[in-house]
């Protein structure tokens, strides 16, 4: 930061209000720019609870960024390869182990969304340390289904899952039937841990 001082000449004092008026052009320029890196970094991590949240597809950078946040784990739902110069699951995983996250690798396919896809979720969010956790896949739409049938299948409401994933930028509404089917399994009596 450069230091002001007084003006000696007296012509210069004509120009103090006009340089007053460029310091706060340029503090309210540099205040919008780190407005826009924390809009940035909200547009890409979008939350969905307050413990959850999804994103797009993610660089080791980005990986940083969401270790800074408080993120201690970080699922991985996209497959390897899926587009041209797309980060491997590799490279990031070896970003999460030195930023000190926890990572999961649960890649969705054309197949879709399994029982070892939600399962394999909730270990990973219970062996994690305490924090948040972000899930990405291309554009976040199979991380925020996997976690939604998670949730519904341990009995949070249907309506308010989709309402969560809604406020998070996602439509799963026409996924409403099956989020009610694994949400009505929960109620029914097992011996062994719902589909």
């Amino acid at each position: 930061m450069m230091k002001t001082r007084p003006f000696a000449i007296k012509p210069r004092r004509l120009l103090a209000p006009f340089l007053g008026l460029a310091l706060a052009i340029s503090i309210v320029i540099t205040a919008d720019a780190t407005s826009l890196k924390e809009t940035a970094m909200s547009d890409k991590f979008k939350p969905v609870s307050e413990t959850f949240l999804v994103a797009p597809q993610l660089s080791p950078a980005d990986i940083k960024d969401a270790a800074a946040m408080g993120v201690t784990l970080i699922v991985n739902n996209r497959p390897d390869g899926e587009a041209p110069g797309q980060p491997t699951h590799a490279e990031l995983e070896a970003a999460a182990k030195q930023a000190g996250i926890a990572y999961a690798y649960l890649p969705v396919d054309a197949r879709g969304i399994t029982p070892a896809h939600t399962g394999g979720l909730e270990d990973a969010i219970d062996d994690a340390e305490d924090g948040a956790t972000l899930a990405f896949c291309r554009s976040g739409m199979r991380s925020i289904l996997v976690w939604s049938y998670a949730e519904a299948r341990f009995g949070k409401p249907v309506d308010q899952i989709i309402d969560e994933a809604r406020a998070a930028g996602f439509d799963i509404s026409g996924h409403e039937p099956a989020l009610t089917l694994l949400h009505d399994a929960h109620k029914a009596p097992r011996t062994h841990p719902p589909v």
